[in-house]
């Protein structure tokens, strides 16, 4: 099997590890979850966002997020506001625990990112940066495009 047929199984793999590795370090650093520390780092760029939107950046549903709320806003580090806007609507803003947890998820994943790139040169982290961009952006065309044409692919499964 070629390596180009492998990358996604090495994707799965890897980000599986990572993210388990990562969440337990921030557990035990910082007493929250990575996906907690994802919800602020969504909130500091734009405070005050509905749970719809934040579960939308997540990929992660809206009944799964809002337990997710519930425990961060016991721990006084989310609060939930009805928008000024349409009063159905619950938006989620930080609170000052937040930030501060923030601040220090911020230096942990300053760690993890030094770490993850040490193994590699100033051109190598261009590529990486360039690939993870890539595939961020073009998820859904990467792998919904339409198969290749059967012209010239006898032979090649």
């Amino acid at each position: 099997m070629s390596r180009a047929l492998k990358v996604f199984h090495q994707l799965q793999i890897a980000h599986s590890a990572l993210f388990r590795a990562a969440d337990h370090r921030t557990r035990n650093q910082i007493g929250l979850s990575t996906t907690q520390l994802a919800v602020l780092f969504i909130l500091s760029r734009t405070d005050g966002q509905p749970i719809s939107e934040i579960s939308k950046t997540l990929a992660m549903g809206k009944s799964s997020l809002t337990g997710l709320v519930d425990r961060m806003c016991a721990k006084g580090l989310v609060r939930r506001s009805p928008s000024q806007a349409d009063g159905r609507v619950i938006n989620i803003y930080l609170e000052q625990l937040g930030r501060d947890a923030l601040e220090e998820g911020a230096r942990e994943t300053k760690k993890f990112n030094t770490a993850l790139l040490a193994p590699f040169s100033d051109a190598e982290q261009d590529i990486i940066g360039q690939f993870l961009t890539h595939l961020a952006e073009n998820a859904d065309d990467i792998i919904n495009a339409p198969p290749p044409s059967a012209k010239g692919d006898a032979g090649n499964d």
